[in-house]
């Protein structure tokens, strides 16, 4: 099968600018070799110059690791000396050709100052949905919907939640996972024009009751070089009670049209372990409770819970 060309072929990369771009983004060597898919030698051999030159669909995934343009990785050729012409000229004519040139380079300054004022960077969103409770001990679904207005080569989903808290999984996975600091990252190459990142947290046993969770992120684009930015909007608030993520109104009862919602999500979430047959079994029971010593709900027939709501 014929390559194609412009993935096989080499270019010459800079080094130092490489070096240079990876630490004022406080990215590590580890971190560029995993999204570029090399080891961290490579990646420590492409800062010392060692390899000059790579082939390009490195160097595509290397600069978009560091999150900036290609051009800004790749050696700069020295300009040539610019060549110097003198013009003879009768006084008694007018300098029709000095004319001409001066008004060429006005209207190039003019193009050039009205296409870069004429930029309108993508409109972006990105809103994070939270179940309303989540138990301690518990894991709970977190969902992200993402969407611009114009095609991007490529976004990166930042999400910050608190520490203590674990990320067990994700749809899709994440490219990037620290809990001890409690910090996650998701790179998107040439991403749909909405996207969704659903995954799971697992709730600390010992977090106390009725706190309210905080979670922060960011979505980051670089559009024709500008780097461009919005944080995410939450949608609901989530407080830590013994109740399950799905029981939206908090009765201990997931209805009906609670498990319809959860079916749903099946289908958004993906390969998402969500516990279906646990929320099938709360659902059949019509009741549960949660058992903070096993850390897990149990189902609980509703006229065993009658008498409790009196």
């Amino acid at each position: 099968m014929e390559l194609d060309s412009r993935h096989s072929a080499s270019v010459s990369i800079d080094g130092e600018s490489i070096r240079r771009l990876r630490e004022e983004k406080r990215l590590t060597q580890l971190y560029v070799a995993k999204v570029v898919g090399v080891t961290t030698d490579t990646v420590s051999r492409w800062e010392n110059n060692r390899y000059p030159t790579i082939r390009r669909d490195n160097a595509l995934k290397l600069a978009e690791a560091i999150e900036v343009e290609l051009d800004e990785i790749l050696k700069k050729e020295a300009p040539p000396e610019p060549e110097v012409i003198v013009a003879v000229t009768s006084p008694k004519k007018k300098p029709w050709t000095l004319i001409i040139v001066v008004g060429i380079l006005l209207l190039v300054v003019v193009i050039t100052l009205f296409n870069r004022n004429s930029y309108q960077p993508p409109k972006m969103q990105a809103k994070r949905f939270l179940t309303p409770y989540a138990a301690p001990g518990s894991r709970v679904l977190i969902r992200v919907h993402l969407s611009s207005d114009k095609p991007l080569k490529g976004m990166i989903l930042r999400e910050e939640y608190p520490v203590g808290w674990k990320l067990v999984s994700s749809e899709p996975p994440a490219s990037s996972l620290d809990n001890e600091t409690g910090k996650a990252r998701w790179i998107f190459r040439k991403p749909h024009t909405e996207t969704t990142v659903a995954y799971l947290l697992e709730v600390p046993k010992d977090i106390e009751l009725a706190s309210e969770v905080q979670l922060h992120g960011e979505l980051i684009a670089n559009p024709a070089g500008q780097r461009t930015a919005v944080s995410l909007e939450t949608v609901g608030t989530m407080e830590v009670q013994p109740l399950h993520w799905a029981d939206t109104n908090g009765n201990l009862v997931i209805e009906d049209l609670e498990i319809l919602e959860v079916s749903n999500l099946l289908d958004e979430t993906g390969q998402l372990h969500l516990d279906w047959e646990l929320i099938e079994v709360l659902w059949d029971a019509e009741g549960y409770e949660w058992n903070a010593k096993k850390s897990e709900f149990i189902p609980v027939q509703q006229t065993v819970l009658r008498p409790a709501d009196q």
